[in-house]
């Protein structure tokens, strides 16, 4: 893998209980390789890797990216 850059990282900061961070992998077929379920007010920084291309969230959260920032859907 290349050198990182600030660019790889994000946070995923979770609004409620029970967030979860799903890791995807790279490749001819795209799989679940990691997952962590966050609590209210905790905070995650998640970096892609060379076995990382996409990361899903499920629940109420903020994700602060290079970007900018998100929030995921209250509904």
């Amino acid at each position: 893998m290349a050198n990182s850059t600030n660019e790889d990282y994000f946070i995923v900061k979770a609004q409620e209980n029970g967030v979860n961070v799903i890791g995807l992998t790279r490749g001819k077929d795209t799989r679940f390789h990691h997952s962590e379920k966050l609590d209210k007010g905790e905070v995650m920084v998640v970096q892609f890797t060379e076995h990382t291309s996409a990361v899903k969230v499920r629940g109420n959260a903020e994700i602060i990216t290079p970007f900018g920032t998100v929030e995921t859907n209250k509904d």
